[in-house]
């Protein structure tokens, strides 16, 4: 009767660590839900060059530039992002790294390499990114600075 419940406590830890190994993984998804900064020290610095047009979606047209601050297990990293709007849309992105660290370069080139394609030409309320190319933590730094803009925009 011993071995009995020794091999269904065996199969079943087995059963479990087969499902969280399978959950992890599984894809991440590349937009999720806002996010709060990861901390409260975080700021940001925002530049714009507008046109006078302003579109019906309530941003003026123009390239607009701001740096995101993050935090990350090295501490804080800043990424910059300039952008163009068009009618509320994004038709350009630039990205500057600015690394503190060789793994923060890694992670800040990896997210580079990988977040035209989720930005241009989708409309600048409906950015939230999160893991880009896997890199978690630049995304912070980056929808701070995309919030910086649309103030920026806006006003």
């Amino acid at each position: 009767m011993k071995i009995t419940h020794r091999k269904s406590l065996f199969v079943s830890a087995a059963g479990i660590a087969l499902i969280g190994g399978v959950a992890g993984c599984a894809p991440a998804a590349t937009q999720s839900a806002p996010s709060t900064p990861a901390s409260s020290s975080d700021q940001s610095s925002s530049s714009a060059t507008t046109s006078s047009s302003s579109s019906s979606s309530g941003y003026k047209d123009g390239s607009y530039s701001a740096d995101g601050n993050y935090t990350s297990p090295n501490g804080q990293e800043t990424i910059g992002v300039k952008l163009t709007l068009s009618s509320g849309v994004v038709s350009e992105l630039e990205l500057t790294p600015h690394p503190s660290n060789p793994n923060t370069q890694k992670f800040q080139g990896e997210f580079i390499s990988g977040i035209n394609a989720l930005v241009v030409g989708k409309k600048i309320d409906e950015l939230n990114v999160s893991k880009v190319s896997g890199s978690s933590l630049t995304s912070g730094g980056f929808n701070q600075a995309i919030e910086e803009i649309k103030k920026e925009a806006s006003s």
